[in-house]
């Protein structure tokens, strides 16, 4: 008898290997006699979306999401239980029970359902489609029939992805809004959403806790909404807002199906536009509001956002982050509390005389909501006012106006100097927290020196501008304007182009001597496709910038399809000639790196913030830097964006190597794209050798950004990083700086990206430079040194 089952037993025993092997590997539904649990997923029919479970960052809760099935990073689209996580993955189930596709704990609770009234376990099913929506409904009835009991389309959570509807009910009353994540490890819903206002058909971003409207999508025009210009230059998807009797709402779909495409509110409150593509993954196309500190709130109380720091959040003057741990994981909701004890009066709580708080300017900030407006002559009397009242916080004389607020401090933002925005705001502070008056004579040394220091180099910059004035004078009749050359003047200012002193893959460069003896360097472009009135207006733009470290462009020639650009001499070669040269006799010492480094970063400054236009670069490497001269030359594929715009579409392509992910997906650029190849040249600084080139160490291969920004993040010797032919010589703190900047320059995200502006201020000491997170796209080299690709 034994003998008959045991064979009969094997069997059985081998067909539900079998059965749950195949549902491991990815099936596209969850009968009712299937359940899924630990590693196992669902995958659709055509492979583009698997839904299982995944545990955020360094969290120990898992939860049941869907993400992009190629996507190697495993980036969420949508979370089931994102209110309650289970913490064993391996005995929590996903099962449909009584009609419903159900999760349940590892102590077999259930943590989240699908809540539909339906008829028996028996016919219904869960089924994952190519388009992301997973559904349940009636086993054998076909999709036609509209047997959909229930889809996560209708509940989506912080993406929309493409296909899907977002709007508004009429019948029901119901919205379909996003909701961010409380925090890069913790899913549940925060503090920023994303909803259709169906009073003027406009999309709005609200901070929930008090229901406050910090950025609206403007109104449909039939095209697009109105304070989202860029949707007009996204050739990748299209758009469709739908209104009608039942309700109203937005979808987008593809062009190409290859890809996948989404709206995602992030933990910082901004509403991105990403798309997936096969060659380069999730990259950015825009997001909004443009910049980060126009969040509502996002730094929490007493928080103060600046657009000029890394992070964009830190805490007033006497004041330290509620929850640090949640703090390092972008969630600053929670704010800031005091570091000292406050006290009101000059006696404390035991009957003893104590020191009274006092109040620390803060100028250049944004004035919180809810101030009060008392009485005052003066503004001796505002602060008496306020120092009076033990419940006011902050207090303000602006205009003959005296206000206070009490209660937390929400919405500060720091402006940079000079801007008319900012306003002197006066905070209370803990006694104990106050400079000391050790420190206030050391603050007036400080101050004194740094007075003198700029009126000297006001004299300095006074004497170098009448110089070039006397220069401009001189060669006024080449320098007044732009000037229009003939073809046949530069063959024969270039000896026919005989001299050839530089190229890459869109033009060489020659150099030539003028009529009037001025040598130049001339550059002809090779397979540009402008028209005549277009290259002479990105000429017109790129000829009106005068920069210390920017190459001067002083002219140009369009003749049929011929394009030249005539530059300044500067020298004969490139920084890449000494930067790259293998012999010891034309070592680039660091100091005249790290100057070089700075005096680029204040040329792309001008060019993206100071100009009429923002202006890309789009070709920032060592090539274009004339050797020892920190200066950014060869503007040849420079790009300018109306300040109307945020982005700017170029078919053209910089150097490999250098490209930020962005450019390479396709998409619109912004002026990160060069923050991003300004990075990947800084690695080069330190290490003396190009990205692309890979080497040995600790016995494998490696690429050195991957390999500088694990040394940077977790604290070790980043004198190992530096070039040998430098041989250790070099400002320790000045290199780890550079490799900081470097890997926060070129983060996969742009927004996370610094500003130029911020990396000046960071290489002049002025800002510190947090650790930064090592790119997502640098772990998968990691993963892959022997096919590391630089891109």
């Amino acid at each position: 008898m034994d003998a008959q089952i045991k064979p009969v037993m094997f069997i059985f025993s081998l067909l539900c290997l079998f059965l749950k092997t195949l549902f491991s590997q990815g099936a596209d539904t969850i009968s009712t006699n299937q359940s899924l649990s630990g590693e196992q997923t669902v995958v659709s029919v055509g492979r583009k979306f698997e839904l299982g479970f995944f545990k955020p960052g360094k969290s120990s809760n898992y939860y049941i999401g869907m993400w992009h099935k190629r996507d190697l990073l495993k980036t969420i689209l949508w979370v089931a239980n994102r209110e309650k996580p289970v913490s064993d993955k391996f005995s929590s189930v996903l099962k449909i029970t009584d009609g419903n596709l159900v999760l349940f704990s590892e102590s077999r609770l259930p943590v989240w359902s699908t809540n539909v009234k339906s008829t028996t376990s028996a016919s219904v099913q869960a089924v994952l489609l190519d388009t992301g929506n997973l559904i349940l409904n009636k086993i054998g009835s076909s999709l036609l029939k509209k047997r959909v009991l229930w889809q996560s389309f209708d509940h989506p959570t912080h993406t929309f992805i493409h296909d899907s509807k977002l709007g508004y009910n009429k019948i029901t009353k119901n919205k379909q809004r996003l909701t961010s994540w409380k925090n890069l490890e913790d899913p549940s819903q925060g503090h920023f959403s994303f909803e259709l206002d169906p009073s003027d058909n406009s999309f709005t971003m609200q901070w929930t806790v008090s229901s406050w409207n910090y950025w609206s999508s403007g109104p449909w025009d039939g095209e697009i909404f109105s304070q989202v210009p860029e949707m007009r230059l996204n050739g990748l998807c299209y758009f469709k807002y739908i209104p009608d009797d039942n309700g109203s709402y937005f979808t987008h779909s593809l062009i190409n199906s290859s890809t996948v495409s989404q709206f995602f509110l992030d933990v910082s409150g901004q509403i991105r536009q990403q798309l997936w593509l096969p060659t380069t993954g999730w990259k950015l196309l825009w997001s909004f509001p443009r910049q980060q500190c126009q969040v509502y709130a996002f730094c929490g109380a007493y928080g103060s956002c600046s657009e000029k720091s890394l992070p964009f959040c830190s805490c007033l003057p006497g004041f330290r982050p509620k929850y640090p741990r949640e703090w390092n994981l972008m969630d600053y909701s929670n704010g800031c509390l005091r570091k000292g004890k406050h006290q009101c009066s000059n006696v404390n709580n035991n009957g003893a005389h104590g020191q009274r708080d006092r109040f620390l300017a803060m100028p250049g900030m944004s004035f919180p909501e809810n101030g009060e407006t008392v009485t005052a002559r003066s503004v001796v009397d505002c602060e008496s006012a306020c120092l009076n009242d033990c419940s006011c916080v902050a207090y303000a004389y602006d205009n003959s106006r005296c206000s206070i607020w009490v209660g937390d401090l929400l919405n500060l933002r720091q402006f940079e100097a000079g801007d008319s925005s900012g306003r002197a705001l006066f905070i209370r502070v803990a006694a104990s927290d106050f400079p000391s008056p050790k420190n206030k004579r050391g603050a007036v040394v400080v101050i004194g020196s740094a007075v003198g220091l700029a009126l000297f180099l006001g004299l300095i910059v006074l004497i170098v501008l009448r110089r070039i004035r006397r220069a401009v004078g001189a060669t006024k009749a080449l320098a007044g304007s732009l000037v229009v050359f003939g073809y046949r003047d530069l063959q024969n200012a270039t000896k026919n182009f005989s001299e050839k002193i530089g190229g890459g893959g869109f033009g060489s460069v020659f150099k030539g001597t003028l009529p009037d003896s001025t040598t130049v360097a001339v550059k002809k472009l090779q397979s540009v496709s402008q028209g005549e009135k277009e290259f002479r207006t990105e000429v017109s733009i790129i000829g009106t910038i005068q920069h210390i470290n920017l190459v001067r462009l002083r002219g140009f020639c369009c003749k049929g399809t011929k394009r030249l650009l005539v530059y300044e001499f500067v020298s004969n070669g490139s920084l890449a000639s000494h930067l790259f040269h293998q012999n010891k006799l034309h070592v680039l010492e660091w100091k005249r790196r790290y100057q070089i480094a700075l005096g680029i970063a204040r040329g792309l400054v001008y060019l993206h913030e100071k100009c009429r236009d923002c202006i890309i670069h789009c070709d920032i490497k060592p090539e274009n830097i004339p050797e020892f001269c920190p200066k950014v030359g060869d503007f040849g594929l420079a790009k300018h964006i109306g300040r109307e715009f945020s982005r700017v579409l170029t078919t053209m392509r910089g150097t490999r190597g250098y490209l930020a992910p962005e450019w390479i997906a396709g998409v619109a650029i912004t002026s990160k794209a060069d923050v991003y190849s300004y990075g990947m040249m800084l690695f080069e600084f330190v290490s003396g050798r190009r990205n692309s080139e890979q080497f040995e160490s600790d016995g494998k291969l490696n690429y050195f950004p991957s390999l500088a920004a694990k040394v940077v993040v977790e604290g070790g010797n980043v004198l190992g990083l530096l070039d040998p032919k430098l041989e250790g010589n070099a400002d320790i703190e000045e290199v780890e700086r550079v490799c900081k900047v470097a890997c926060w320059c070129i983060q996969d995200n742009e927004a996370h990206r610094p500003s130029m502006g911020q990396v000046v201020q960071i290489l002049e000491g002025i800002i510190e430079v947090k650790l930064p997170p090592v790119p997502q796209y640098l772990h998968f080299y990691d993963d892959n040194e022997e096919n590391v690709v630089c891109f």
